[in-house]
Formats: C-alpha cells, structure tokens, sequence
C-alpha cells in the first residue's frame, strides 16, 4: 500500500469489513475529504468532499452481494466493455476480489506528490483463463489529493507468452440534483457511436449535451478535459483523462430504468454516468508490454469551470 502522507498526525486510509465481509479502504484528506474502495471489483464506493457531500452515485436498490457488481460508484469495466464480445457484461474484473499490492512498480512521474493513495492487484484466477486465456497483471492506483481530488490509475500488463487485446472503462456515475438540469461540455462536434441504434455513427450538433430521454453514447477521440455541470447544484465535475481516448455517456431514463432489478425506477433523475474509456479500438499489448489510462475527477463551483476548460493542465 503506497502512501504521500497528508499529515504526521492523521492515518491517511484505514482498511475495514463491509457489509458482505469484504475489505474496504477508507482514505481521508485533513480537510474531510474521503474516498472508500472495495476490495471486491476494486471498486470506488464512494467518493466524498471535504463537506461530507457524496459526489459519487449508488442506488438504493443495489445489490451489494458478490459476484455481482454494485449498481453505483466507479466500476472498472476490463477486459470487455458492454456486451460487445465473448464475457460477460463489462468483463469480470468488476467481480472479482483484488488484493492490496505492497509492491506495486513505481510510476513514470510524480503521482504521489500530496496525495494519499492504496495500489490494488488483480491476476487471472484459473476460471478466468478458461473463459479468458490470457495471462496478465492489472493494477490500480486509487489516489486522494489534498483538496478532495479523486484519481485513478490502471496499468495492464501482459505477461503472457503472445499479444492480446482488450477494452477498458471507468464506469464512473456521478451524483446529480436534477439529469434535467445537467449538461456536458467538451464534447461539442465529436463523433459518436449510438448503442440505442446498433452502434450507428453519428456527429454531436449541440453546443452541449443535454438530458430529455435515454442516451448511451460513446464519443470517440475525445478531449482530455470534460465539464459535466450541475446547474441547481451550482457544482462542476471535471474530467480529466489520460491513455483513454473515448467517453461514453449513459442515463437509462424512465422506461429501462423499470427493467432494472438493481435500480430504483426515479433514479435516472439523481445520477449520469461520464466513462472515460477505449471502448471504439480495443488496446492491444504485445508479450511484456503496459498500458497505462488515468483519470482524474474533481468537483467545484460551477462559476470556476471555465478556468479548467482553458487550461486542461495535468492529471
């Protein structure tokens, strides 16, 4: 478990038991800021600021149950996105349960500089190779800055005896007041596939994207820096991203919403899902290659946006 140490005096992550027994990590900020992980799917379960705000979506009809992934926070969608392949529905590393890696590599650059962070390990079980005959390391960095930023890291690399090739997303659902109220910026003019009409590619006409009905999206070759805006909150989401070239954007409105058994029916109203993914071009290593995709979620007054729109900065 690596650690940038926030304060002499406060234990930056604490492990504890959740519910069905499993490990969780608990990181906190001196300010207040906190974000937990799952060890089952290293999965982010919650994500909060330093007012005890939960920024991150989870329904109330979940099923926090393994195998099964929660409807809610930041699943890691690997080695498959959606149903667009053999496994099953966004792949298996969701369901399964990831270890603390004391040993993680470090990283190329200065990832640790005030933030907080706990490296999790994921290796096939011999049931994955049975379904997935492929031999390979997948890490992740879950990190908490000292202003609340939340940060991720994966890095796969194969260590299998010939190449492979994979999907990959963040499967992030954030928190919102109102979908209605919502709109994404950064993703004006771009190309997108519509999985509500077979994947078919369309270009976005909007000057932002607006919520009336079902959407699930996929925009390709996308910008590093996104704004999701939540007018009645008067709070910005900005996503930043790195090794990810594609967003996909998802709300289930009110008619799939009453299909799904682990989602409440209004529920559509409170959360919009913002993946930063490869999901158009899946990723391929060669034997002893890693790949490397970042993101960074950070949550501010709406009127300060702007100022990271204009300069995207660093993740």
């Amino acid at each position: 478990m690596s650690m940038g140490h926030f304060s002499e005096q406060m234990p930056a992550f604490e492990v504890t038991k959740d519910w069905n027994g499993a490990d969780q990590v608990a990181i906190r900020s001196p300010r207040g800021a906190s974000v937990r992980v799952s060890l089952h799917g290293g999965q982010v379960v919650s994500w909060r600021n330093e007012r005890g705000e939960e920024l991150l979506f989870t329904s109330s009809k979940a099923i926090f149950k393994p195998p099964k992934a929660m409807r809610g926070g930041i699943p890691i969608c690997f080695p498959q996105f959606g149903n667009c392949g053999i496994l099953e529905q966004h792949g298996f590393a969701r369901n399964k349960i990831w270890i603390v890696d004391d040993e993680a590599p470090p990283l190329n650059h200065g990832d640790t500089n005030n933030k907080a962070s706990v490296d999790l390990l994921l290796r096939p079980s011999e049931d994955d190779l049975k379904c997935w005959p492929h031999c390979f390391e997948l890490r992740l960095r879950v990190s908490l800055s000292m202003d609340g930023d939340l940060s991720l890291i994966s890095r796969v690399r194969n260590v299998n005896g010939k190449p492979f090739s994979f999907s990959f997303a963040y499967h992030t659902y954030l928190s919102v007041s109102d979908i209605s109220e919502v709109r994404i910026e950064g993703l004006e003019t771009l190309d997108y596939l519509d999985n509500l009409s077979q994947r078919e590619r369309f270009t976005e006409q909007g000057d932002a994207i607006t919520f009336e009905s079902e959407v699930d999206r996929v925009y390709v070759g996308s910008p590093s820096v996104i704004a999701v805006l939540d007018h009645e909150k008067k709070r910005t989401f900005i996503v930043r991203k790195e090794g990810l070239p594609d967003i996909v954007v998802w709300n289930p409105w009110d008619k799939k919403s009453k299909t799904m058994a682990d989602f409440g029916d209004e529920e559509y109203k409170q959360m919009l899902c913002v993946d930063a993914a490869a999901v158009e071009r899946a990723i391929t290593l060669k034997p002893g290659e890693e790949w490397t995709g970042k993101l960074e979620l950070s949550a501010v007054p709406s009127t300060n946006c702007s100022d990271h729109l204009d300069h995207p900065g660093r993740l």
